[in-house]
């Protein structure tokens, strides 16, 4: 099914209420799970991530450098956040993937329920886990974040909350009442506002079969030095015990790009060692190489797959891992070289802090 474009303007797409002291934001894209486009929640997710239709059918039809401009806002808004001197919370009660991840990551406070899902799928799309990924991801316990970004597991609202993904956990059927006093707070300072939502989150429930319980194998065969080892231990334990985490996360691994596996596995231990705005200057240089196709299609193949065709059968190139070698990954870390290319520039924000950290 070839994509067609719909260029009418959707109205109210974010929405503003508040007071002099705190404000209140509203993704409202609910029929579109909240994606973020040029111009940006309500309904069942908080945000599923960017447009990736939009992107994909404006590169099609000549211009990729409108995802390049898009991404840049994104990766500007995503600092913003990070960087931001007052206090931020998020209140996740529904899907949170991809850019929402980005958006909501870097805030202060970060509360889920439990219908929140949380993952970092975009390896499935021939893209890789991105809007700081690399940052808040590699400071999770252990190699769980390795984890999560190379088999796109989902998590519930207890895990993020477990894992540290979130910093409180609040029923869903609280989360009105806490809004609401939030939006009453006389000082919204870092202090008050942790102490009201304490009032109001409880001790998530992690359940049994969760691989976060299984976070000592997690650690064992996400801490191999590449995505091939990663596979060759997660086979192993196979072998040793059938559990359903590692038969999906295998099943993810082998349908997935595998330079999109690569990139990501060498970025997360960049991020390891680096700031916010390192991670992102180094997400935008790699995503506006799968934009522009510099070396390969793979994020239009795996949209094609997977958004468009819905085949489920991309035909990636290189089709194997062991055909993606350390050059080939490499290139995509460098600028482009293209006149039509800028690269990222964040806003002077020198007399600010970062305001919030995992």
């Amino acid at each position: 099914m070839a994509p067609t474009l719909n260029f009418d303007r959707e109205q109210n797409q974010v929405l503003f209420t508040g007071n002099s002291c705190v404000k209140v934001v509203t993704l409202n894209r609910p029929q579109k799970l909240n994606s973020l486009n040029h111009e940006m929640g309500n309904g069942k997710a908080f945000c599923a991530g960017g447009d990736v239709v939009s992107l994909i059918t404006s590169s099609l039809v000549g211009h990729w450098t409108y995802a390049a401009s898009f991404y840049k806002k994104e990766l500007i808004l995503d600092h913003l956040v990070a960087t931001y001197k007052k206090p931020t919370v998020s209140l996740i009660n529904g899907i949170v993937m991809g850019g929402g991840a980005g958006l909501s990551m870097p805030t202060r406070f970060r509360v889920v329920t439990e219908k929140a899902i949380f993952a970092m799928p975009e390896a499935s799309i021939g893209l890789f886990p991105d809007v700081g990924a690399s940052y808040f991801l590699s400071r999770l316990l252990g190699y769980f974040g390795e984890y999560l970004g190379l088999t796109g597991a989902r998590l519930d609202g207890a895990e993020i909350a477990a894992c540290g993904l979130a910093t409180h956990f609040v029923p869903s059927i609280k989360l009105e009442s806490l809004e609401n006093a939030l939006q009453v707070l006389n000082s919204p300072n870092v202090s008050t506002i942790s102490a009201l939502i304490k009032t109001f989150a409880e001790k998530p429930n992690v359940k049994e079969d969760s691989p976060f319980r299984r976070l000592e194998v997690i650690n064992k065969c996400f801490s191999k030095e590449t995505v091939e080892e990663i596979i060759e231990s997660l086979e192993h334990e196979l072998q040793i015990g059938a559990e359903k985490w590692i038969t999906n996360a295998l099943s993810y691994m082998r349908s997935s790009c595998p330079t999109s596996l690569k990139i990501f596995l060498k970025s997360i231990k960049r991020g390891r060692v680096e700031k916010i705005d390192q991670c992102l200057y180094r997400d935008y240089n790699i995503a506006c190489h799968f934009f522009r196709g510099t070396f390969g299609n793979h994020f239009y193949e795996g949209s094609r797959a997977k958004l468009f065709d819905k085949d489920n059968k991309p035909k990636w190139e290189p089709s194997k891992l062991e055909l993606v070698d350390k050059e080939m990954v490499n290139q995509y870390f460098r600028n482009i070289n293209d006149e039509e290319w800028e690269p990222l520039r964040f806003p002077d924000r020198s007399n600010s802090q970062i305001a919030s950290k995992l």
